[in-house]
């Protein structure tokens, strides 16, 4: 499923959206120095690492654990990150501290959504034993992949550049940003390709790709909502300014948990959970919400 994932979302997809909304795309890339490519693809590699992380510390510490690791440090710093780095000579202080305040409302929002979830599910009890240092030892994996985890959205950010050119050779600045994905997710497919044929050779699972099988479809149609998500998300970019790498990431972050938070209503997940565990997800998404509002004030000052 992975290996059909990555093929489809970082290879398939992310080019051929370029070949149809970018005019000239190999002219774009051709009048580029190749250093411009460097960034984007190691940002993007990086967070190829952090998929893998993001996979096996859920094995191992649970889901409820590692999404408020992973998620609290990406939002944070793929906010901070491409804001403080990109556009240093032209913030002011009080732009910082009102984007460092929603980010500390929107850390509080994933922390009691997160409480929630694992109140619900009875994580307590679900959670396997570990010692001492093993039990660090995973903590410190969780923290390394929620350090590497926005690095996809610094491969956006850092390759501005490309979409920028790709605006010289006549492309309109919401389309422009068709032609950095190609870049940065060539970098990710690298190691989710790498470690799926890994478990591929080490399990013999090869044989399971002759049959015709729903999965590869289910797979193709979660890569098309995957990549049809930050396909989105670039164009909104465009849209926010010069803060939109920043304040765009934080809300992209944002709405996607307040969206699994409303399936998981809708579906009927929450049908059992505790007065308690209601009371923290309302309050989660309250300020997840109040983060929303804070931020795109602060992007219209």
């Amino acid at each position: 499923m992975w290996a059909v994932f990555s093929l489809v979302s970082l290879v398939i997809l992310p080019w051929g959206l370029a070949f149809c909304f970018v005019h000239n795309l190999h002219a774009i890339y051709s009048s580029l120095p190749l250093p411009v490519f460097f960034m984007p693809v190691l940002f993007g590699a990086c967070w190829g690492v952090a998929q893998i992380l993001f996979g096996i510390s859920v094995d191992r510490l649970g889901m409820s654990l590692t999404y408020a690791i992973v998620v609290g440090m990406g939002a944070a710093l793929g906010t901070l990150v491409p804001m403080i780095a990109l556009e240093k000579s032209e913030l002011h202080r009080r732009t910082v501290e009102a984007v460092v305040l929603g980010i500390v409302l929107m850390a509080l929002g994933i922390v009691l959504t997160t409480l929630a979830g694992r109140l619900r599910d009875n994580a307590h009890a679900a959670l396997p034993s570990h010692g001492g240092k093993s039990y660090r030892a995973l903590i410190l994996l969780a923290v390394l992949c929620g350090f590497l985890a926005p690095m996809l959205n610094y491969s956006f950010a850092f390759g501005q550049q490309i979409a920028k050119q790709s605006i010289v050779f006549g492309n309109s600045p919401a389309l422009a940003s068709y032609a950095v994905w190609p870049i940065g997710l060539a970098g990710g497919f690298i190691p989710n390709a790498g470690y799926a044929a890994y478990l591929i050779l080490r399990r013999r699972s090869l044989p399971l790709f002759a049959k015709a099988s729903p999965d590869i479809w289910l797979a193709s149609a979660m890569a098309v909502l995957w990549m049809g998500a930050f396909a989105v998300y670039g164009m909104s970019a465009a849209f926010l300014g010069n803060l939109g790498t920043s304040i765009g990431w934080a809300l992209f972050q944002i709405f996607m948990i307040v969206a699994a938070s409303v399936s998981g209503l809708l579906t009927g997940e929450w049908k059992n959970a505790s007065g308690r565990a209601f009371a923290y997800l309302i309050s989660g998404m309250s300020l997840l919400i109040a983060a929303t509002i804070f931020l795109t004030f602060t992007n219209r000052t």
